[in-house]
Order: C-alpha cells, then sequence, then structure tokens
C-alpha cells in the first residue's frame, strides 16, 4: 500500500514524553545547570599543533595588516581541524569571526550553506551592484529572475564580505566544507580566489582531497598528534592514572587521532587505563568514530535519541522549527539535558561534534528517519518555506505518491530558477522515484538528466536517461532525451557521435516544436565545428542539406540564432556567395539582439568564425564588444573565457599588442578563478606568431603539441614573417583543403604570398581563385583589400602598382591594421625590386613604424632589411620606460586611464574595490605619479 507516514504510525521510539509543551518556545528548558557540568567535561586543554598553529598565525597576520589569504585544513573525521579552527577564530579578539558548518542534509539545497554565512550582512544586498543584487536575491528565492550564476553570487559575496572587513578584519569559517552544496562551494572558491586585499581570512576544514571547488586553494593537510603530544593529550583526558604502556599502544592504536584519543579516555575503564584489562579492538578512530558514538546514543533514552535524530535531519540554527516537530512528535524537551550531559548536544543544540549528525543519521531505523521527515513536513510552511516541506514530505513517503511527486517537481522549478541545479536534480530524481505513472516518470528522468549535464556530469545524465527509456513515447519527450544523450556525448569528448543524434531528434519534432528543433540542428552543427568536420554515420554536407531542408528552418522572423543556423548550413551544403549574406546578417543582429543566451558553443567563437568568412571586422567586432558585455555583466566567466580569447584577436589584428597580452593574462588569472588549469602557450600562438617569437613557438612544436588549423594558420603567418616560405605554404595547406568555415579564410592570402615566393604559382593560383569568389561575395574592406593584395602579387608591373594602392585604401578603411601594414610592406618590396627607391622608402618606413609600433619583431626586421636594401638606415626608435607592472595592475591602470571608476574597474575585473585601490596605489608608487590624470600620459599604450 503507498502511503506517507504521518503521525499515526508513530514508533515506541517516538513515544510522547512528559513536559514537551515550553519546548515550543525555542528555548531550551532546564539546561543551564548541566550545561556548565557539560562545558567542564567538555573542556579539554589544546595540545601540540606548533606548524599548524604557526601556519594560522601568519594568515591571521596578514589579515589584521589589511591583507587576504585562504587556507583549506584536510584531514580525516577527528583529526583536530574543527580545534584548529576554533584557535583561528578565538585567538585574535580584533578580527571578527563568523562560522557555519556543512550539513549533509542541506547539500542539495542550492546556495543554502552561503545564505547562512551572508546572514548577517543581508540587509545591504541592495546597495550592491544591481547585478550583484539579483544575483543573489535569486540565488536566496527572494525575486524571480534568470538563474542565478555562481560566479556572479560569488562576487555578490565578495562585494558583502569586503564592505563587512572595512571596520575591522573579518575571519570566515567553514568546518565540514565537505557538506557544503555544490552552489555555495564554487560561490566561496571563487571568493577565495578573488581575495587579495580585503582584510578577509577564509578557512575550510575538510575531510578530503580532491574537492573540485577547492582545486588550487592553498591546502594544509592535518594528520595525527606526534608520539609525546597524543601521550600528553590522553593524560590530561583521563580523570585516573594511565599506564605509560598502555598510553603508548593506545596512541599508536589511534594513531594519533586526538578525538579518538579523548573518546577512549572517556570510554575506557580504569582497569583498562591501567593495564588491568584488555583494550577493545579494533580501536576507535577514522569510521570507527561512529560505531563508538552510536554506541553512546543507544545507552540513551528513547525520547533522547527521538529528539538526536530530530535534530540531525532539521535545517541547522532553527530551533523553532526543531521544537515545533518535538511538539508534534511528543517529544520531551528534557531529553536535550541528557544528550547535553553526555556531551552529545552543545547547549545551543547543536551536535558536539559533526561525526556524530551523520553516525545519528545514518544509524537510525528507516521507519525512524521517515517519521522525523514526517514531522518536519507537518510544521514546515509550505508557502514561506515549500523546498524544505516538499523534500522533507518525500523523504516521508515510503512507495509511489503523485501528489508529492507534482510538489517535488514544482520545488525544482524553483531550484532552477535559483541557479540550483544540484537541487533541481535531486527533486526531479526523487519525484521521479515517487511517480506512479511511467510517463510522468520518464519526463522527470529526463529533466534530471538535464541539470546534471549543467552541472557537467554526463555519467549521471546518463543513468537518468538509462532509466527513463522505457516511458518516452512522446515525440517531443523522445527528442529531448535524444538531445540531453548527444549533449552528454560531447560532453565525455565523444563530438562524432553527437550530429547524428541531434539531426534525429530535430526531424523527428520539426512539425510539432519548430523551434526547438531549430535549437537542435544548430547544436548539431556546433559539434560539426568542434569535430573539424569528422562525424558518425553522415557526412557534414548530409546534415547541412537535411537542415535546409526541414519545415522549422525558415522562421517568418528569424533570430540571430536562426540566421546562424542557416548561415553555416548554407555554406557547407551550398557554398560561400549564398551563405555570405546570412552570416553578416546574423552578426548586425548578434550585435543588437537584446536576448542574449550563451548556450552550447561560446557565441563569441562562432560568431569569429562567421567574421572571418566574410571578412566583415566592423561586424565582429561589434559583436565580441556586445558578448564581453553580456558576459561580464551577468557573471559568466566560463564563456567569458572564450570571449576573452576571441577579443585577443580582434585586438592583435588591430595592431594592439599590448591589449590583446592583457586579455590573454586575463583569460588566464579567470581560469583560476573558476578552477580551471591556467592556459597554455598553445592558446595565444596567434599573438606569438605576429610577435615573432619563433623559438617559443619551435619548442611547442618539438614538444609534439598538436596544433589545429587556428595554430597551423598562425604558424603560416610566423614562417611568411621570417621570409621562410615552403614552410609557410606547408602549414597553410591543409586548412585551404578542409575548407572549414571561418577557419579555411584565415589561409587563402597566406598561400598566396607563399605561393608566389616560392615558387608554387599553382597553389597561389587555386588559393586565389577562391579569395576572388569569396571576398567578392563578402564585398568587405577587409576581404577586398586582401584580394587587391594578392591580385598585386600574381599581376604585371602596372595593375600591381594600382592594385596595392587599391589594398592600401581599403585596409585602410578597417581595423585590421596588421594586414594593412603587411600591404605596405609587400608595395615597398616591389617598387625596391623595380629599383624605384624613393617611393620604395616611403612604403616600407610606414611598415616599419607600424610593425615596430605594435610589436610584430619579424615584420619588423624584414621592413628594416628591406629599408637598408634601399640605403636607409632606419630611425632608431626612442628607448621606452618600462615599469614592473603585474599583469593585473595593468588592467587596473589602463581601466583607470581610460577614466574607469575603482567600483566599474571591480565590477568589470571581478575584483573588490579594496583590491582595485591596493593596485593603483601599486601603481602610482612605481610610475612614480599621485594622481589618476597622469596615468593616460604615462601608460600611452595602454591607454
Amino acid at each position: 500500500m503507498n502511503r506517507q507516514v504521518g503521525l499515526a504510525d508513530e514508533s515506541d521510539a517516538l513515544t510522547p514524553q512528559v513536559g514537551g509543551p515550553d519546548a515550543l518556545a525555542g528555548e531550551l528548558p532546564a539546561a543551564g545547570a548541566l550545561a556548565c557540568e557539560a562545558d567542564a567535561v567538555a573542556h579539554i586543554p589544546f595540545v601540540g599543533r606548533h606548524k599548524e598553529l604557526r601556519v594560522l598565525a601568519d594568515l591571521l597576520t596578514g589579515v589584521r595588516e589589511g591583507h587576504s589569504g585562504t587556507l583549506v585544513l584536510v584531514g580525516e573525521p577527528g583529526i583536530g581541524k574543527t580545534s584548529l579552527l576554533d584557535q583561528a577564530a578565538a585567538g585574535y579578539p580584533d578580527v571578527r569571526a563568523v562560522r557555519i558548518a556543512g550539513v549533509e542534509s542541506e547539500m542539495r539545497l542550492a546556495f543554502a550553506a552561503l545564505h547562512r554565512l551572508l546572514r548577517p550582512w543581508l540587509p545591504g544586498i541592495d546597495a550592491l551592484p544591481a547585478p550583484q543584487r539579483d544575483a543573489l536575491h535569486t540565488a536566496f528565492g527572494r525575486m524571480a529572475g534568470p538563474p542565478a550564476d555562481r560566479y556572479l553570487a560569488g562576487m555578490a559575496a565578495l562585494t558583502l564580505l569586503a564592505g563587512a572587513a572595512e571596520p575591522q578584519p573579518l575571519l570566515c569559517v567553514v568546518d565540514d566544507a565537505q557538506w557544503l552544496d555544490r552552489e555555495s562551494a564554487e560561490a566561496l572558491a571563487f571568493v577565495a580566489r578573488r581575495l587579495y586585499a580585503e582584510a578577509i581570512g577564509l578557512l575550510f576544514a575538510t575531510r578530503r582531497h580532491g574537492q573540485a571547488a577547492f582545486d588550487g586553494l592553498p591546502a594544509m593537510t592535518v594528520s595525527g598528534l606526534p608520539d609525546d603530544d597524543a601521550v600528553s593529550l590522553l593524560s590530561r583526558s583521563v580523570a585516573g592514572r594511565l599506564d605509560g604502556t598502555v598510553a603508548v599502544r593506545i596512541v599508536t592504536g589511534t594513531g594519533g587521532n586526538p578525538l579518538a584519543l579523548i573518546e577512549l579516555a572517556r570510554a575506557l575503564t580504569p582497569e583498562q587505563l591501567t593495564g588491568l584489562a584488555p583494550l577493545p579492538k579494533p580501536l576507535p578512530v577514522g569510521s570507527l568514530l561512529e560505531t563508538h558514538f552510536l554506541r553512546k546514543i543507544e545507552r540513551l533514552p528513547a525520547g533522547t535519541r527521538s529528539l538526536l535524530l530530530l535534530v540531525s535531519a532539521a535545517p541547522p540554527e532553527n530551533l523553532r522549527l526543531l521544537w515545533r516537530a518535538a511538539g508534534h512528535l511528543g517529544i520531551a524537551g528534557d531529553g536535550a539535558d541528557l544528550a547535553i550531559s553526555a556531551n552529545i548536544l552543545t547547549p545551543s543544540l547543536d551536535f558536539r561534534h559533526p561525526l556524530i549528525r551523520s553516525a545519528v543519521y545514518r544509524g537510525a531505523d528507516a521507519a525512524d528517519r521517515r517519521l522525523v521527515h514526517a514531522a518536519l513536513a507537518a510544521v514546515s510552511d509550505p508557502v514561506l518555506d515549500p523546498d524544505h516541506h516538499a523534500w522533507h514530505r518525500a523523504e516521508a513517503t515510503i512507495g509511489l505518491d503523485e501528489e508529492v511527486a507534482a510538489e517535488l517537481e514544482s520545488a525544482s522549478e524553483r531550484a532552477r530558477a535559483r541557479g540550483g541545479h544540484t537541487e533541481q536534480a535531486a527533486f526531479l530524481s526523487r519525484a521521479a522515484d515517487l511517480s506512479p505513472d511511467p510517463r510522468d516518470q520518464a519526463a522527470r528522468l529526463v529533466a534530471a538528466a538535464r541539470a546534471h549535464l549543467v552541472l557537467g556530469d554526463p555519467a549521471a545524465a546518463g543513468r537518468m536517461l538509462d532509466r527513463a527509456e522505457h516511458g518516452l513515447d512522446h515525440p517531443v519527450l523522445r527528442a529531448l532525451a535524444r538531445q540531453t544523450r548527444a549533449t552528454a556525448e560531447t560532453y565525455s569528448g565523444r563530438f562524432a557521435a553527437a550530429p547524428a543524434i541531434l539531426l534525429e531528434a530535430a526531424k523527428s519534432i520539426a512539425g510539432s516544436d519548430a523551434r526547438l528543433a531549430r535549437k537542435m540542428m544548430f547544436e548539431a552543427l556546433q559539434a560539426v565545428l568542434l569535430t573539424d568536420g569528422h562525424i558518425a554515420t553522415l557526412t557534414q554536407q548530409d546534415l547541412a542539406r537535411e537542415v535546409l531542408a526541414s519545415p522549422a528552418t525558415q522562421p517568418p522572423e528569424p533570430t540571430y540564432t536562426d540566421l546562424l543556423l542557416n548561415g553555416y548550413a548554407t555554406r557547407i551544403a551550398v557554398g560561400h556567395r549564398s551563405a555570405a549574406p546570412l552570416m553578416r546578417s546574423a552578426l548586425t543582429a548578434l550585435g543588437t539582439d537584446r536576448h542574449l543566451t550563451e548556450e552550447g558553443m561560446p557565441l563569441a567563437v562562432i560568431s569569429m568564425f562567421a567574421a572571418d568568412e566574410v571578412w566583415d571586422d566592423e561586424g565582429g567586432r561589434r559583436a565580441w564588444r556586445r558578448l564581453e558585455a553580456y558576459d561580464r555583466t551577468n557573471g559568466a566567466l566560463g564563456v567569458l573565457r572564450s570571449t576573452l580569447m576571441v577579443g585577443a584577436t580582434w585586438e592583435l589584428r588591430a595592431g594592439r599588442f599590448q591589449a590583446a597580452e592583457a586579455l590573454h593574462d586575463e583569460l588566464a588569472e579567470l581560469s583560476e578563478v573558476v578552477g580551471q588549469p591556467r592556459p597554455g602557450a598553445i592558446q595565444r600562438i596567434e599573438l606569438l606568431a605576429w610577435s615573432g617569437r619563433e623559438a617559443e613557438i619551435r619548442a611547442m612544436a618539438a614538444e609534439g603539441i598538436g596544433f589545429d588549423d587556428l595554430a597551423m594558420n598562425s604558424l603560416a603567418v610566423l614562417e611568411n614573417s621570417l621570409g621562410h616560405y615552403g614552410e609557410a605554404l606547408a602549414r597553410a595547406l591543409p586548412s585551404f583543403e578542409r575548407d572549414r568555415p571561418g577557419l579555411a579564410a584565415r589561409s587563402l592570402h597566406e598561400i598566396v604570398e607563399a605561393g608566389v615566393r616560392s615558387g608554387d604559382d599553382n597553389a597561389a593560383k587555386v588559393a586565389l581563385a577562391r579569395l576572388e569568389e569569396r571576398a567578392t561575395a563578402g564585398g568587405t574592406p577587409w576581404g577586398l583589400g586582401l584580394l587587391a593584395r594578392c591580385r598585386a602579387l600574381m599581376s604585371d608591373d602596372k595593375q600591381a602598382e594600382e592594385r596595392y594602392r587599391e589594398s592600401v585604401d581599403l585596409l585602410g578603411r578597417t581595423q585590421i591594421v596588421t594586414e594593412l601594414a603587411r600591404t605596405h610592406l609587400l608595395f615597398g618590396e616591389w617598387l625596391r625590386r623595380r629599383r624605384r627607391r624613393a617611393d620604395a622608402r616611403a612604403e616600407l618606413r610606414i611598415a616599419y613604424e607600424m610593425f615596430t609600433t605594435m610589436g610584430a619583431a619579424a615584420f619588423a626586421e624584414r621592413a628594416k632589411t628591406e629599408l637598408l636594401a634601399t640605403g636607409e638606415r632606419p630611425r632608431r626608435r626612442d628607448e621606452q620606460t618600462t615599469y614592473d607592472l603585474t599583469p593585473q595592475e595593468k588592467q587596473v591602470a589602463s581601466l583607470a586611464a581610460a577614466g574607469a571608476t575603482n567600483d566599474e574597474i571591480a565590477a568589470r575585473l571581478f575584483l573588490s574595490t579594496s583590491t582595485v585601490e591596493y593596485h593603483l596605489t601599486k601603481v602610482f608608487r612605481k610610475l612614480a605619479i599621485s594622481s589618476r590624470r597622469k596615468l593616460a600620459s604615462v601608460l600611452r599604450d595602454d591607454a
């Protein structure tokens, strides 16, 4: 029989006790005297840990001096992490300490731990910058809006904490971090990685290494006490006599685990402590401590045990809810006295050690756990606290129950709206367990799978989809399941399988849900771009033709995604000429659309490929600027990394190599902030190539680093700059042959120059033919300027000069300064070979100045050599003063020089204003200036 456990099902362990009504006031009755006794018993002197205390002292000293620091303590249960946190929190009266602990039962509730940590400063949320304010309000369920990004929520937390630390240094202590909900853990890890000069210390304690959110943070392993310290702790914990040999055996058997030593000192008989009776085997250490605590708890009365189970399942720090649930169960308030006296609970009704909480909950009978959850559901407000109410109802239910499942599904939607995808997945998975109808169950499992994918867990998503398979009898649901399966394949690195799965799903719903079908087809084409054109079961041309033939791809008012979909499909299936207007229209729409969403492949990458395909520098830069602003405003740091890389390319093309370098620096820094490895040199290969940093690129090649089309085209630039034309041709031809959208366009002018200079006229002619067709179709000054230059390279004298001048004119209308400088160089070289030295000097001088100014060393050297051949010695550039600024100091100084306020700089770079002020102070000192007004003149290149 399906049922939800109610109060009528109470077991003997939950029999009503005498004296319960007073407990409903939320205070602990009759606990004062016993609490004092418990404190006396619990007080054990702190022993040893000199090295660990020095590390903590160094961190706190820095905090008191206005700096910030983070430390993660890692060690097994009972090893002493909590005691070290106690010492840090209590040892510095001039540092304000706030403290929370992760709770296992709270792990599924998104941002729950972050909410508890920030509780003292929640009234200040409305004073935050609007994006941060809205992110926290949404994360905490205070307002409806787009799902809260965990990094933006982390930035909001940093801003709040930095403000709180202004009047007094602040220490945030997070115990049992292994039980933080994922969203809180990632937000707090963001805070930790962005701390610098806020006078904030952040201490975590966790049981395990390798906790993904905390990867890369400073960590210290806490192990057992050294033998002498362990014996000292044991001796001080024993009330009577302790035999020395017994002490050594206990220390050895526990590995110096302090909690195990203290518990044994209390639990062993005088005969065992003096060697007159044998010690128990095995000694309680590690996971065995849970069993030890359970044995202590089993000796308590039934009412006290019931109260302990209720405390283990209830939300922390909510005594009112706890006592109301106790009243529903008829549990007497004086049951807490015995638990405090037994040193199980503290007077504030928290467990003396977190290990006891998990021991109580896990050690209880399933039926008793259901009774406790039923009581908590009964006293939870379904309007003010609907998510706790839904979860407790679910945990109290055995069998199938659609009403409870539907309530959980509603809770999952609220979780999704808050950005709580862990919570969403948990609610949906449990709702599926309770669903009587296989179709409802399948729908909830598919939704749970999609939530797991957002969390980056394709294995869990696959398990959900496997369970859903038998209930997928609706076309749209079946298509969603296939789409989710395809995304799971790409997350697992199996890109080739995804396009066919997505295409089949899209075709099945093209007539019933055209918008969703287009979305799936767009994802399929994105996968093609990721797979270098190699896909399973069909060719990319087959895929593109299917897309164009679908009735779903002709919406009456196409969006930028619709235009990109049709543009890429047309480019692959029909040809460049037909695709060009679609690509340019998509870039225009992308630069102005107010309804951007970053899903799938980063839009900045897709837009750059489209811009390169039609040589639309104006549309490409506009789209990039729009996406950068969107990603920064919404705290989409994962996607922003790709957007920064694309921005570095646009800045490089504009001849602003320092600005490109700054974006790469910010990309590397943000990678650390989000817990990802710093990008390798391969990510900067285009900048390295244009900068002429040959040795670094050769070293990468020697290490066997795989180069894709983007990298190979960059190598072609390097080889051409060095005059290695045969090598340049070999680098660029594979990209030309693969003809991938966006990427192949970069190779065409490189092949023409390399082919002409190396004597491979056939290669040059084939590349020029393609360039003529596509640049003409694109009709942009960038493409037509490159075409004019390539025609000049292959023309006779009269036509060549006209075409070089045409190229200079056309490229001069663009922001592609690098290619304009190359045209001046090639024109100058052509003029010198015709013995027109005066004309050649003018062009070569322009090229030399442009390349030298931007930092294109190899091209500058090539121009210098040509100038020398004309009889002119290039003017030495004045030595510029260099300043020893860090990458982040350069970023801050550059933005300040451009007129940004400290608040604006902080928001843009995801820093606190305290850190911005700290960096500016150092910049002023290094530059020997005293005001922001002088920054622009001192930092000409950065400004």
